[in-house]
C-alpha cells in the first residue's frame, strides 16, 4: 500500500494522537468539558483515550461509525473527569462525518447534537459547575468543526464536477474533430465516385465496366467511413484514434485518385523527419487530399504532381495541376459540383499554421495550379 494512500495517512493520525496524548505534559492536558473533580490516569482513562485517537483509521471509509465511538470516548473521559490530549480527535472526527459522510447526514448531525444534549445534562447532574453558556460555546466549537467539513466536501463536489465537465468538453471536441477528419474522407470518395460515374457515360462498355468497378469500391470505402462517422457523433460510443492516415496512406490516396481517372504522379526527395509527430503527418495527407480532391473537380484529366521534400527539421508539399480550372469556384471558394468540406484551403491554412507552418495556393505562370506547404518538425523537449 502506497505511504500516500488515504488509510496510511489516517493510520498514522489515528497513531501519533494516541502517543501524543500520553506523553507528559499533554498527559494531563485535554478538553475539560464540565470541569469535573481530575482523576489520575489508570486503565481505563488509556482505553477512552485509544478510543478517541485509533477509531480515526477509518474516518474517510465509516466515518459515523468512527465519530459513534470516538464520541463515546470522549463522553466516558468527561463523565469520569480525565484529562488526555486524546479529546482532539473529537474534534476530527466531527470533521470528517461531515467531510465524508454520504448518508444520513442530517441523522448523523441531529443523533450528535443529541448526545451532546445527553453528555452536558449528565455533567450537570455529576457536579458540573459550567454554565448553559459554556456547553453553548462549546457546541459552537463543534459545529465549527462540522461546517468546515461540510465546506471541504463542496469544494471537493465542485472540483469533481468541473473535472467530469472539462473530460466531456474534451471528449466532445475529440468527437468533433474525428468527425471533421472523417467528413473529409467522405468528401474525397464522393468526389471521386462523380468524377467515375461521369466519364464511364462516355467510354466504351470494357473500360466503363472498371470504370464502374472502381465506383462501386470508392462506394463501399464511403459507406464504411459514413459509418464511423455516424459512430463517432453516437454519444455512447467509442471514438475511434487508430484510423487517422498519415504519410504511409499518400500512396493509397494516390493510387484511388488514378482510379478515378486524374494522372498522378509521386515525387519524393530525401527521407521523413523522425520528429515529425502524428498530428503533422495528418496534416501533410489533408494537404494532399485536397490539393487531389479540387483537381478531380476542376481539372480532371489534367496531369497533377505531387511533390514531398523532406528535410531533417521540415517538410514541404507542392501538389501542381496542369493548366485547368483547379483554381476556380472549389472548397477554397466554398463551392463546387460535388459539394465540399466548407473549408478547402482556407481550413488547411489554418491547420497548417497551428504547427508553425505556411501554406500558399493559386495559379502560376503558365496556367498551372499550385499548392504548397512548408511544415516543421516538432521541437524536441529539452
Amino acid at each position: 500500500m502506497s505511504p500516500r494512500s488515504p488509510l496510511v495517512r489516517d493510520a498514522a493520525l489515528g497513531l501519533a494522537l494516541a502517543l501524543v496524548a500520553f506523553v507528559p505534559p499533554l498527559a494531563t492536558h485535554g478538553t475539560r468539558l464540565g470541569e469535573l473533580p481530575h482523576r489520575p490516569l489508570d486503565a481505563l482513562a488509556v482505553a477512552v483515550a485509544l478510543a478517541q485517537s485509533l477509531p480515526l483509521v477509518l474516518r474517510r471509509f465509516w466515518p459515523a461509525v468512527t465519530l459513534a465511538v470516538v464520541a463515546a470516548g470522549f463522553s466516558v473521559q468527561e463523565l469520569r473527569g480525565y484529562a488526555t490530549f486524546a479529546s482532539l480527535g473529537l474534534l476530527i472526527a466531527i470533521y470528517s462525518a461531515a467531510a465524508y459522510q454520504n448518508r444520513f447526514r442530517r441523522w448523523t448531525a441531529g443523533s450528535a447534537s443529541a448526545g451532546y444534549i445527553a453528555l452536558a445534562a449528565g455533567l450537570h447532574l455529576a457536579g458540573s459547575v459550567d454554565r448553559v453558556a459554556d456547553y453553548v460555546a462549546f457546541y459552537l466549537a463543534l459545529t465549527a468543526a462540522w461546517l468546515l467539513g461540510a465546506y471541504v466536501r463542496a469544494m471537493r463536489a465542485t472540483a469533481s464536477l468541473r473535472r467530469r465537465a472539462e473530460a466531456e468538453a474534451a471528449r466532445a471536441d475529440e468527437r468533433a474533430r474525428i468527425a471533421r477528419e472523417l467528413h473529409d474522407v467522405v468528401t474525397h470518395h464522393v468526389t471521386a465516385m462523380v468524377v467515375q460515374a461521369n466519364a464511364a457515360q462516355f467510354l466504351p462498355l470494357d473500360p466503363a465496366r472498371e470504370s464502374l468497378t472502381a465506383i462501386r469500391e470508392t462506394g463501399k470505402k464511403a459507406l464504411g467511413d459514413l459509418r464511423d462517422l455516424l459512430g463517432v457523433l453516437d454519444p455512447a460510443a467509442s471514438a475511434p484514434r487508430d484510423r487517422l492516415p498519415g504519410l504511409t496512406q499518400l500512396t493509397e490516396l494516390i493510387e484511388r485518385t488514378r482510379s478515378a481517372g486524374q494522372p498522378v504522379s509521386l515525387i519524393e526527395e530525401g527521407s521523413p523527419p523522425a520528429a515529425l509527430g502524428t498530428g503533422r503527418e495528418l496534416t501533410a495527407y489533408r494537404v494532399v487530399q485536397e490539393s487531389l480532391t479540387n483537381a478531380l473537380k476542376y481539372a480532371t484529366g489534367h496531369p497533377t504532381v505531387v511533390r514531398l521534400g523532406y528535410h531533417p527539421s521540415s517538410l514541404d508539399i507542392s501538389v501542381t495541376t496542369a493548366a485547368g480550372s483547379a483554381g476556380g469556384s472549389g472548397p477554397a471558394g466554398g463551392s463546387g459540383p460535388a459539394g465540399g468540406s466548407g473549408r478547402g484551403l482556407a481550413g488547411l491554412r489554418e491547420r497548417v499554421e497551428l504547427f508553425g507552418g505556411t501554406l500558399s495556393a493559386g495559379p502560376g505562370d503558365g496556367g498551372e495550379f499550385t499548392v504548397a506547404a512548408h511544415l516543421p518538425a516538432a521541437r524536441e523537449s529539452a
